[in-house]
């Protein structure tokens, strides 16, 4: 006799307009999300079909009209948030609301305004210090700290003046441009 052990009980199909709004109102309870993650979310518990879609939609438009839903809130939310408190540039920030699937007119227009009064290269040096990273004393710990300024979503110039600043030689400097521009 076999038993098949399973970590994750699957979900439930749901098929009434009232059941998906609940759910999704229980998720939107626990964290805020954007129109197209609980879209996801709702599509794995409705079944697979033009029912399944058309019950998907009539939720999200109920959640916009009560205001429980909006992109622009969320993306606003969540810049100012990642500028703040994790200190990102605006590069890594409009990344992560692309890949949450925040509509690129409004990804630019709460970004710009997010970083409209910010000096990036002040930012760069809080992210340095939250991340306790120390003046560099050789060539590696300098390329790692430009790799860690470009993948918290810092311009090259930006990560170039930090690095000019705790005097690190030009070579060095040069080379992580250029292997900047090759990716």
């Amino acid at each position: 006799m076999l038993l098949f052990i399973v970590a994750f009980k699957r979900p439930n199909k749901i098929y009434d307009e009232n059941s998906l709004y609940d759910y999704a109102v229980g998720a939107l309870g626990r964290r805020m999300r954007t129109v197209a993650e609980l879209k996801r979310l709702m599509r794995q518990r409705v079944p697979n079909d033009e029912m399944g879609t058309l019950l998907v939609e009539m939720v999200i438009l109920r959640l916009k009209e009560q205001k429980y839903l909006n992109d622009s809130n969320y993306a606003t939310a969540y810049s100012s948030f990642r500028r703040d408190n994790e200190k990102f540039g605006r590069r890594r920030v409009i990344t992560d609301l692309k890949v949450k699937g925040v509509h690129a007119d409004v990804i630019e227009k709460v970004v710009d305004e997010a970083y409209a009064a910010v000096n990036e290269e002040e930012l760069a040096r809080a992210f340095l210090k939250r991340k306790r990273l120390k003046k560099p004393q050789n060539d590696k710990e300098s390329a790692r700290i430009f790799r860690g300024l470009m993948r918290a979503g810092f311009s090259v110039g930006i990560a170039i003046q930090v690095l000019k600043h705790w005097d690190v030689d030009d070579e060095v400097l040069t080379a992580l441009q250029e292997e900047a521009e090759e990716t």
